[in-house]
């Protein structure tokens, strides 16, 4: 496989090549439409206005039901004093674990501080010092403290309020909630390439429009977030099915990374029944002093990370997700705890109160008690392959934030630079779109074989995930996950109807995921093989490329030289800059 780049056959299993879905009972036109209403959609709604006649945006639920809102740390920049851009792309390359793409890092980087400043000109308020500077804090990975936030630990609730505003501000912007994007129409242009055409939805209830429609467009711009709800426990909001990625992907797009699925390492422990969305401790948390113990103090409990690594507590996130697992299988425990008491009340009230609210309603005081987390599924660094301007290989589709794969992440995403990357990205996609959009194309006919699973599959494809293709994979694993899910592509739904939609596409994006994992074997950022536990640039510095025609997936492996400036994994580097 390494040798090479020609696809080969994922496991033997036939998924849609579109959703079954009601012939559309509408139809309406819009120059881009943007599906996904996050920073990422958002911003490329507001920069892409009066530069094409008419800009729609579509969302899932509500224009704040993403993920953007639960963003708690902040958002990474080189702001602060005696802070640089190449210091933030140095750390962003070493947590990407030799995976990144070094162009797609350096325009994040290089790019970001403007386009910080240009969201606080937009209405975003951000912490502030006494002094009146700019507040920035530091997070895992980082050298610098160059994290900003607002609200304490309400960053994304506060962006995407000044975001919203700002689409509500602006009459030329239409919004459909409610509106799930169901599959996109494609046809020809005048020179025989096959390209958007437009995209099919499902709104329930918006005004006039309710049921299955049709939007003919010229360019779709996909910012519908990531896969989160792949997996039982995650602190990605419901709405986060990989919708886009495999809608995407139905259509002709390539899927990138899918095997670098960042665990946060410290999501709030429920009990063992405890499923969907989970509460997350913030990274931040950590930054301002808080510390991993693997015990209660009248139990002897001690730290967790010193020697760990040279960051410590502050470690980059799969270092810290892998030493919790690891001595959570040492001790049989099911998860560790984080002690943060010492912050004291006024800080924890100042600092973090949407935190402290959560823990509380939990039955966990953090001013008195220890916190109990467990790795729980956070962020996709893979998704809907794109080059520097998120072009896609799909004529039309472009794509931003969560649902792509810019290379900025690699194989291990840097705290706080994912609402930077929707930000950097969407700015990007909106300089060059208006100049390149596509002539009109008529949807032709759609000869895909139509399929759709079952609602009721989705529990046991979350459940087949997360025990073989977690935190911790292995061979045999990862095959019986592959079996669970080939039997699950036969599970034929009776109903169409929304619940039938999201199953299918989980079990799309489950099915490649997997594909992925089992073919890697090596352990690289947050892609951690048990029985391959070192990474391996002599054979797998590369990416692994995901594409389906009419339902049958291949994968492929794309050859690269690591991109952490030859570093080893991050567990060795010497380190740079001030230590926390």
């Amino acid at each position: 496989m390494p040798e090479g780049s020609e696809g080969v056959p994922a496991a033997v299993r036939r998924l849609p090549g579109r959703l079954v879905a009601p012939d559309p009972g509408w139809t309406t036109r819009a120059d881009v439409v943007i599906v996904g209403s996050g920073i990422a959609g958002l911003t490329a709604a507001l920069r892409l206005r009066g530069q094409v006649d008419k800009v729609l945006v579509v969302t899932k639920a509500v224009l704040n039901a993403g993920s953007t809102q639960w963003a708690q740390g902040g958002i990474a920049a080189a702001l602060g004093p005696g802070d640089t851009p190449a210091e933030h792309e140095a750390d962003t390359l070493v947590a990407g674990a030799g995976a990144c793409d070094s162009a797609a890092v350096r325009a994040l980087v290089t790019e970001g501080p403007e386009a910080v400043r240009e969201l606080i000109a937009l209405g975003t308020n951000f912490d502030h010092t006494d002094t009146g500077e700019l507040s920035l804090t530091r997070e895992g990975g980082h050298h610098r403290d160059r994290i900003a936030h607002a609200g304490g630990d309400a960053t994304g609730a506060e962006i995407q309020r000044a975001l919203i505003a700002a689409v509500e501000a602006a009459p030329d912007i239409e919004v459909i909630q409610h509106a799930l994007a169901v599959d996109l129409l494609l046809g020809e242009d005048e020179a025989g390439v096959t390209g958007v055409a437009g995209l099919t939805l499902h709104v329930i209830g918006e005004g006039e429009r309710d049921g299955v429609g049709a939007v003919h467009c010229r360019a779709v711009v996909l910012a519908s977030g990531g896969l989160g709800q792949v997996f039982s426990q995650t602190t990605n909001p419901a709405v986060a099915t990989g919708d886009g990625m495999a809608l995407a992907l139905r259509a002709g797009a390539t899927l990138r990374d899918l095997e670098f699925v960042q665990f946060h390492p410290t999501v709030m422990y429920l009990g063992p029944g405890s499923r969907g969305q989970q509460p997350l401790i913030s990274e931040a948390v950590r930054g301002e002093g808080a510390f991993l113990v693997d015990g209660l103090p009248e139990e002897g409990g001690s730290r967790l990370m010193p020697g760990v690594h040279p960051l410590a507590d502050l470690a980059p996130r799969d270092v810290v997700a892998k030493a919790i697992m690891k001595r959570m299988l040492q001790t049989g425990r099911p998860h560790m705890w984080l002690d943060a008491r010492h912050l004291g009340q006024a800080f924890w009230e100042r600092r973090f109160p949407t935190i402290l609210a959560t823990a509380r309603s939990h039955g966990v005081d953090p001013v008195t008690q220890l916190i109990p987390v467990a790795p729980a599924c956070h962020y996709a660094s893979g998704g809907v392959r794109t080059d520097l301007f998120g072009r896609t290989d799909v004529p039309g589709l472009y794509a931003t934030g969560e649902v792509a794969c810019s290379g900025v992440h690699g194989a291990n995403r840097l705290a706080s630079n994912s609402l930077l990357e929707g930000l950097v990205f969407s700015r990007r996609i909106a300089d060059v779109l208006p100049a390149e959009l596509p002539a009109w194309r008529t949807p032709g006919e759609d000869r895909r074989t139509p399929g759709l699973v079952a609602g009721d599959a989705r529990r046991e494809v979350q459940e087949t995930m997360s025990a073989k293709v977690g935190v911790l994979r292995t061979a045999p694993g990862l095959a019986e996950a592959t079996v669970l899910l080939d039997k699950l592509s036969g599970h034929d739904a009776e109903t169409v109807d929304l619940r039938a939609w999201e199953a299918t596409n989980l079990l799309t994006i489950s099915a490649a995921l997997a594909d992925a994992a089992a073919l890697r074997e090596e352990t690289r950022g947050s892609h951690w093989r048990e029985d391959f536990g070192e990474r391996d640039d002599e054979q797998w510095a590369g990416h692994f490329d995901v594409r389906m025609h009419d339902g049958v997936t291949t994968v492929s492996f794309a050859p690269e030289p690591p991109t952490d400036l030859g570093l080893a994994d991050e567990q060795d580097q010497p380190q740079q800059g001030e230590h926390p």
